[in-house]
């Protein structure tokens, strides 16, 4: 099993940064990949980010590509999110997720997630 907990988010002006953490518990850490999901009010969930399990392999949505970036560091158990230029349209709670293996861009491959953390931009 793997719990994982996000930290790091809060209100920032537009055109500012933020570094989104997500802690995980438990052995097998390792062996998951890693998404950043968000959704904002009266939307769906979006995929944001995902990393493979090594840490070699990344993915985007188009919308923040060249903004954010997902790391990871499995002897700290943690992936983060570099988010830079934030926009307004960033708003809304971020979640980490896991899945086995994996690190695809759908939410129905992702097993385990986060209890979220909200940001928020201001314009």
């Amino acid at each position: 099993q793997v719990q994982l907990v996000e930290s790091g988010g809060g209100l920032v002006q537009a055109g500012g940064s933020l570094r989104l953490s997500c802690a995980a518990s438990g052995r097998t850490f390792s062996t998951y990949g890693v998404g950043w999901f968000r959704q904002a009010p009266g939307k769906e969930r979006e995929f944001v980010a995902s990393i493979s399990v090594t840490g070699a392999s990344t993915r985007y949505a188009d919308s923040v590509k060249g903004r954010f970036t997902i790391s990871r560091d499995n002897a700290k158990n943690t992936v983060y999110l570099q988010m830079n230029s934030l926009k307004p349209e960033d708003t809304a709670v971020y979640y980490c997720a896991a899945a086995y293996y994996s690190y695809i861009d759908q939410i129905r491959a992702y097993t385990h997630w986060g209890q979220g953390t909200q940001v928020t931009v201001s314009s």
